[in-house]
């Protein structure tokens, strides 16, 4: 049944990452996952999303939306190749194909290299969200995000969040977890801070060669963990109501009752999904492979692809295959074992792999569970941020009290003090 036929709304909502040139991009960034999509078989001939697709994609994905909010999220590659006139058209595509009653958002996911002041004025004009990645201090991000040529690129992002606020748009700053980030987790989240945007996102790397060895850029579990509390630490004594920290938010919801709202951290995945270029609808941005190809917009309905029993297995493996060891771990509320992308630790049971970041996830949660509930406990109560914060310093200053060089350091990282917080003591 063609989608021109088939019209019926999804089952639930789902939301659609629309990559309008595929995986291209001025940037070479040493640990993307996507630029090999680029040179396979999948997608021989890079080009843009021509008007014929786009305009199927936008009606079919209003009509199977059961609203009363359609997300777009734009992504890639780098989406502004497309150039600024695609996503004009797909403006007005999206207010010609709108249901009444419903609201359309859209986000677009760059680098933020080729936003000029025309970019800016347009998307902020259509009310875009914008995410800007940017890997926090200069010497890490210069490190492993270079052009074509080689060059380097964090000045280019930083004057883009920049251009961005100057226009009024305060983007999210989304920033890899790597090897060598995890080596200075305060200067590298400081530095995202101080844009003072008033989000960041972290995006832990996590790679594995033709052997199947992870690769040396990727952040071990340990060094994940560390990463997180280190930061965590920082943001619950200085930065409440100034900055968010989404993997901090939302385990605060969850461990509040609320549902997860990221597929990572939900027991079953497969309401995300990809359309490429070329009208190729996948089961997820990291599965864009011929076996997870669920059908194409130029035939099938969304509502159908959204729904079909092959899509639903693919969310449905998530939960089924979780390890045993999994069902009975005080973190797996917020971890649900991970992005299957990266279950492929050998377990007990062959057929279900372990995640690679639990030790990461499990550290963070035993560390940082208490004060997230604390805090939100507070927050229920109105209690202003500035008071949350001087609670939550008082405690840490007790945890300090008659704690010297050579002891554990209290943070629960089993190093001595001086080794680890004794410098960032309250």
């Amino acid at each position: 049944m063609t989608a021109q036929s088939e019209n019926r709304k999804a089952s639930a909502p789902f939301v659609i990452m629309a990559k309008p040139v595929g995986s291209a991009c001025n940037l070479r960034c040493s640990y993307c996952y996507y630029l090999e999509k680029e040179t396979g078989s999948l997608f021989p001939h890079p080009t843009v999303m021509d008007d014929e697709t786009l305009e199927r994609f936008i009606r079919s994905y209003m009509e199977a939306s059961p609203g009363p909010v359609v997300s777009f999220t734009w992504h890639g590659g780098e989406p502004a190749l497309a150039g600024l006139d695609f996503f004009e058209k797909a403006v007005a595509l999206e207010k010609r194909y709108l249901p009444e009653g419903f609201t359309c958002w859209n986000s677009l996911q760059t680098n933020g290299t080729l936003l000029d002041d025309d970019w800016c004025a347009f998307l902020k004009r259509e009310h875009f969200d914008v995410g800007l990645s940017i890997d926090g201090a200069k010497w890490v991000h210069d490190q492993f995000r270079r052009d074509l040529g080689g060059g380097v690129s964090y000045e280019r992002s930083a004057a883009a969040i920049e251009r961005l606020k100057k226009h009024g748009i305060f983007p999210d700053l989304l920033c890899t977890v790597t090897s060598e980030s995890a080596k200075d987790p305060l200067a590298v989240y400081r530095a995202l801070r101080n844009f003072e945007t008033g989000w960041i996102q972290f995006i832990p790397i996590v790679r594995r060669d033709q052997n199947g060895e992870v690769t040396q850029d990727s952040v071990s579990p340990e060094d994940y963990g560390e990463f997180l509390c280190k930061i965590f630490d920082d943001w619950k004594l200085h930065d409440l109501g100034r900055c968010g920290v989404q993997f901090f938010a939302e385990s605060a919801a969850i461990l509040s009752g609320i549902a997860p709202s990221l597929c990572v951290m939900a027991p079953v995945c497969g309401r995300v999904l990809v359309v490429e270029r070329d009208g190729s609808v996948f089961s997820c941005d990291h599965f864009v492979e011929k076996q997870h190809r669920i059908g194409t917009i130029l035939e099938d309905s969304l509502a159908q692809l959204a729904d079909s029993p092959k899509q639903e297995a693919f969310g449905e493996r998530k939960r089924a295959l979780l390890p045993e060891i999994c069902k009975t771990c005080e973190a797996l509320a917020i971890c649900n074992g991970g992005c299957p992308k990266d279950r492929f630790v050998p377990g007990e049971d062959p057929e279900k792999p372990h995640y690679y970041l639990c030790a990461g996830i499990r550290r963070f949660y035993s560390h940082a569970a208490p004060s997230l509930r604390k805090i939100s406990a507070l927050q229920r109560q109105k209690v202003p941020n500035h008071k949350i914060m001087e609670t939550l310093l008082e405690e840490e200053r007790q945890k300090w009290k008659g704690i010297g060089r050579n002891d554990p350091c209290p943070c629960g990282s089993g190093k001595k003090a001086k080794n680890c917080c004794w410098n960032i003591r309250p």
